[in-house]
């Protein structure tokens, strides 16, 4: 990674262009800006990818009641469900068409229990066989109900040595899969996440964080005193700051605040991808780490790296990230490459003050931005429908399919790397291995240029196995029988002549 201070004047001056530059496929009315960074990790300007279809506020949606702090968004079908921490209420969404979205439930409390009022929720999760969790931060619990919202049990704090008797459980985000397991992070515990069984019991810790620290302050800590050690950084590991369980049950869990350092170092991540075993298998075949921003230049008082504060995964397993710091989100393909970045700070469509959730239908987007109450729906533009469809159409197997949509970015985008590396897969795939090579050393792809390097090979070889083994045995045999040759005669030159 090269050093981001000496660039700093690079940033600058790209960002600038970004600014300025006018989408190719401009749309009326769009005001955010996309980027991504090529091979030599330069940003280059990008045609939007998304637009902005429309604002919800609670007028919007005919509420009567603001919503306050809200801090949290989940989709379940059709429906979107906002968590209304300030005002103790979950506010259920249904989409009617494109872009008409109807209040069809507004509830605060639950039926059937000792507590029935929510106090200060901060999520919600939708089981399979329509169950809703509900983490209750305020009542220290996680509360499941039917449908109907009738309470059927609860998940409280979990009894482990490594919490602490009188820390109060105060639950943030939880997910929820097939058979009715919970996983949730909690504030205070750096363990990973809570995992409890279906019976409410609790299991275990799932995915914590490896530790990350720096080994002279390690060695130093080794020989400090008691007071001195005190006074210093505890080498434990990250809190979780949001979670998102994608079709197949894998868990994408966010670790924002993580040091410069670190991240440049990449001993930690701000991304992971958790089996159920806890260990991480995102995929980072790009060029660049997985964590937003590459340059982290004091620009508008804004400093530090990408805060990656939620992420959202669609069903091919794109993921797209949500930084708090800089307002913008981050798309990454299942092999952790950059689509691309889009966003920012401020006031007007398509910018964020502090947006501290994102959640998808289809391929849209939406991002709750807590300080303007709001929900910001983005919808792809040609551009970006045209990516999704190319991606879709290879992993389906058509790529003949997927080589025309990537020409058709391509077109709109000549900059683009990953059109060009899209094209060189689809070759792959359809064994045109020379041509497949040509795209890969445009984009300095070296991972799949050795791919298609090998099977070319391979091809060629099996091609020409009948002249290589004739030159071969040429060569092979050409000399021996000239050496032969020059052995006989040498002999009859030298042999006795026999008289009568």
């Amino acid at each position: 990674m090269k050093n981001k201070l000496l660039r700093f004047g690079l940033m600058a001056a790209s960002a600038l262009t970004v600014a300025l530059a006018f989408p190719m496929t401009a749309q009326a009315g769009e005001t955010n800006y996309t980027y991504v960074y090529d091979y030599w990790e330069d940003v280059q300007e990008c045609p939007d990818t998304y637009t902005v279809s429309r604002t919800l506020t609670y007028k919007d949606l005919g509420l009567e009641q603001n919503f306050k702090n809200p801090e949290s968004l989940y989709v379940s079908g059709n429906k979107l469900y906002v968590v209304d921490t300030g005002n103790n209420r979950i506010v259920v969404l249904e989409r009617k068409s494109a872009d008409e979205f109807t209040v069809v439930d507004e509830f605060n409390s639950i039926k059937g229990s000792d507590i029935n009022e929510l106090n200060s929720p901060s999520d919600i999760a939708i089981g399979d066989d329509g169950s809703i969790y509900i983490a209750d931060r305020g009542n220290a619990r996680i509360v499941k109900t039917d449908s109907e919202l009738n309470y059927l049990m609860e998940f409280t704090k979990p009894v482990d040595p490594a919490i602490q008797s009188d820390m109060i459980f105060t639950p943030d985000k939880i997910v929820c899969d097939t058979a009715g397991r919970i996983y949730c992070s909690a504030t205070g515990i750096n363990k990973g996440l809570v995992k409890y069984e279906a019976d409410g019991t609790f299991s275990g810790f799932v995915g914590a964080t490896p530790v990350a620290y720096n080994i002279t302050d390690y060695l130093w800590k080794k020989f400090a005193s008691q007071e001195q050690r005190a006074q210093m950084e505890s080498f434990v590991p990250t809190e979780y700051d949001n979670v998102f369980m994608d079709k197949e049950g894998f868990i994408y869990a966010c670790a924002g605040g993580q040091k410069e350092e670190d991240l440049d170092a990449e001993t930690v991540q701000a991304i992971r991808k958790l089996n159920m075993l806890g260990s991480d298998i995102l995929v980072r075949n790009g060029d660049y780490p997985v964590y937003g921003d590459l340059y982290w230049s004091g620009g508008g008082g804004i400093t530090g790296p990408s805060y990656f504060k939620d992420v959202t995964v669609f069903d091919n397993d794109i993921f797209v990230c949500l930084d708090q710091n800089r307002g913008r989100l981050f798309g990454y393909d299942d092999q952790g490459r950059l689509i691309y970045a889009f966003g920012g700070n401020g006031n007007m469509d398509g910018y964020f003050r502090k947006p501290v959730s994102i959640e998808h239908m289809d391929y849209d987007l939406f991002v709750l931005d807590q300080l303007d109450c709001a929900i910001t729906m983005f919808i792809p533009t040609e551009f970006g429908s045209l990516i999704y469809q190319a991606m879709d159409q290879f992993d389906h197997g058509l790529y003949d399919e997927a080589q025309e949509s990537w020409e058709k970015v391509k077109a709109l985008n000549g900059n683009y790397s990953q059109a060009y590396i899209g094209i060189g897969r689809s070759l792959l795939r359809k064994e045109e291995y020379k041509d497949a090579m040509e795209y890969f050393e445009l984009k300095y792809d070296d991972e799949n240029y050795s791919r298609a390097f090998a099977q070319y090979r391979k091809e060629w070889v099996k091609h020409n196995i009948g002249w290589i083994i004739a030159v071969i045995l040429a060569l092979f045999l050409i000399p021996l029988g000239i050496g032969k040759v020059k052995q006989i005669k040498h002999e009859i030159d030298t042999a006795d002549i026999f008289r009568i």
